[in-house]
């Protein structure tokens, strides 16, 4: 493809991804189609000769964007909604461009040093203090794992060169509550600590960690001949964003000498806004920190900040150099290959650092009050009817409900109604709803979280679950 070739695509692309972003409404959030229908759609093999980049973007259109699920839409409002804003999208662009790839700081001085001064600003930004290094990964099922791999470090000294198989070690013990995300688990897998190595403590009425409960289960774990050795509190859990109460937890941690990493990912975002901090407290006595920007700090996916108190720890587990990546200035400089498992380093702070700046801090928090503001809203309007039940506290900007016609009809024939009026509103393709199970039964979400999420979407939302139930209500 020729320079003029390039630039004219390029301008049609650009108009083509404005569009989408200024409205996509007339998408439905989810795609109509059946499973197979894509790949159907496409050729067994590629092309032997070249085609032109019209044929690919009319197949794009064609084939791709109906079996595209909209999370770029205002009315998605299932999961955790995020957005790809456009300060973002632009720097993504550029990204892909320049192709740096920020293993060592040689091979990028520029992504390496703009990480550290992003990651600071948002440190600050979100009042956790300088003690705590950041580094960038994809995800916050990533960041866990590097969290608990440098708890590994340090509960078993030697694992890094003798691992933990053939050794007479005890069962290495994690800890989080019954409402944690999966991820510890998957963590847990790849570090060789296995499933059964993770303990969910029980969570209280509401789905909070029960710091006595962690207290016991440690005790017993020592007086079995198991070795606890990392604790993951949440601070916005997956189902229902509930809050553990770090602080009480930190102090366990500390009495019991246990790795304290904390699940901020999806809440940690509203730290920006001061007058939401108090869910916060304790955090800054952790030893590991994760947040999401691309969850609810308006960054295209995928970018996830980790924080970690003890960075000697994490290089001490992980970093690794060949003689073929030794640098002169290796002493002098910060390697991002050292702090994980990946080399291969984007250069993901182009996006954030374009965020912060596009945007400016205060309307950064004026958007994430405002999501928090209509969750509350539309918490309000369930709570006033009485077909619909609230199931979970609104800390943040998701609210866990049901149908619930109070008629005495039995937990699987209410799953079965919500399940119905779910389908039955994502199916309009002006919203799409998510679903999780609290204490056993299956509860809606409605996430609000994208830049352009207004009352009118939320609003419209309420309208049609009201509608679908008067239809689906006595069935």
């Amino acid at each position: 493809m020729d320079p003029g070739a390039f630039r004219a695509h390029a301008h049609a692309l650009a108009d083509w991804i404005a569009n989408y972003l200024q409205d996509p409404t007339p998408y439905p959030v989810l795609p109509r189609i059946s499973p197979g229908d894509i790949r159907a759609a496409l050729p067994a093999e590629a092309p032997e000769d070249a085609e032109p980049f019209d044929r690919v973007f009319a197949d794009f259109e064609r084939v791709l964007v109906p079996g595209l699920t909209h999370w770029n839409h205002p009315g998605f409002l299932g999961y955790f909604a995020i957005t790809a804003s456009p300060p973002g999208v632009l720097a993504e662009f550029l990204a892909a461009a320049l192709n740096q790839q920020a293993m060592l700081w040689r091979t990028s001085p520029a992504a390496t040093e703009l990480e550290e001064v992003t990651l600071a600003w948002l440190r600050r930004l979100v009042g956790l203090p300088d003690v705590f290094d950041g580094v960038i990964y994809d995800t916050a099922s990533i960041s866990t794992l590097h969290a608990l791999a440098a708890a590994r470090q340090v509960a078993v000294p030697g694992v890094r060169t003798q691992g933990l198989t053939g050794r007479d070690l005890p069962r290495l013990r994690v800890y989080c509550s019954d409402q944690a995300h999966s991820s510890i688990d998957k963590a847990a897998i790849m570090l060789g600590l296995g499933i059964e190595g993770v303990r969910r403590v029980p969570s209280d009425d509401g789905f909070r960690l029960r710091p006595d409960a962690l207290s016991a289960a440690v005790a017993a774990d020592r007086r079995n001949g198991e070795q606890p050795m990392a604790v993951v509190a949440t601070i916005g859990t997956t189902s229902s964003t509930s809050v553990d109460p770090v602080k009480q937890i930190a102090a366990v941690c500390k009495a019991e000498g246990l790795w304290l990493h904390v699940d901020a990912a999806y809440a940690g975002s509203a730290a920006i806004v001061p007058a939401l901090r108090p869910p916060f407290t304790g955090w800054e006595l952790a030893d590991s920190i994760v947040i999401n920007p691309h969850k609810w700090l308006f960054t295209p996916f995928d970018l996830s900040a980790f924080y970690c108190r003890r960075p000697d720890v994490l290089r001490a587990a992980l970093a690794l150099v060949p003689a073929y990546l030794e640098t002169p200035e290796d002493d002098a400089v910060r390697n991002l290959m050292d702090t994980g498992i990946q080399l291969g380093r984007r250069f993901r702070a182009l996006k954030l650092w374009a965020v912060l700046r596009c945007y400016g801090a205060a309307r950064l928090r004026d958007a994430i009050a405002g999501h928090i503001s209509l969750a509350r809203e539309f918490a309000s309007w369930v709570d006033a009817d009485p077909f619909f039940e609230r199931l979970a506290e609104v800390p943040f900007s998701v609210v866990c409900f049901r149908a619930n016609p109070k008629d005495g009809r039995p937990g699987p024939e209410l799953d079965a109604l919500n399940e119905r009026l779910m389908h039955a509103v994502n199916a309009t393709g002006e919203v799409f709803l998510s679903h999780t199970r609290l204490r056993g039964a299956l509860a809606l979400r409605l996430a609000v979280g994208h830049l352009h999420t207004e009352r009118r979407h939320v609003a419209r939302a309420w309208a049609l679950l009201r509608d679908a139930a008067a239809r689906l209500g006595s069935v």
